[in-house]
């Protein structure tokens, strides 16, 4: 179930390789990878998505975030995936939580209002405010 964010991003919990060409048809551009491979068993594996995502002739990138959280390099591994896209991006993991949660952290390190990332994400099903404290301080205080 594809949840978009904005027109630009939208997230979704695991994809298989046999969603691709749907995900192209629908007017994605690039795909995101939030999810390590092996977290769960019979998960595909982000060369399986990939081979498939460049097939469909969409952009792939892997960013996993496993459970030690997220880091500056994450972010801006985000932020430069986004700004490569020419279109509409998805980005996946288990639920799209991860991927929610790295999109509004990275768009709030570029300078985004952090309580309009709290509400797209809502708009989406996300609830991003345990993150608002950080959100707030990558953001510069806004």
């Amino acid at each position: 179930m594809i949840r978009p964010l904005n027109d630009r991003v939208a997230v979704a919990p695991q994809i298989t390789p046999a969603d691709l060409p749907a995900i192209a048809a629908a007017g994605y551009v690039a795909i995101v990878n939030n999810r390590p491979d092996g977290e769960e068993p019979g998960q595909p594996t982000g060369e399986a998505i990939r081979a498939a995502a460049e097939a469909a002739g969409l952009r792939y990138t892997a960013i996993p975030i496993d459970q030690s959280g997220f880091s500056q390099p994450q972010l801006d591994a985000m932020t430069g995936a986004l700004a490569q896209a020419e279109g509409p991006v998805l980005a996946y993991c288990r639920s799209g939580t991860r991927s929610c949660n790295l999109w509004a952290l990275a768009a709030a390190k570029s300078g985004r209002d952090p309580a309009l990332l709290v509400a797209q994400a809502a708009g989406a099903g996300y609830d991003l405010n345990g993150l608002r404290p950080t959100l707030d301080a990558l953001a510069g205080g806004r």
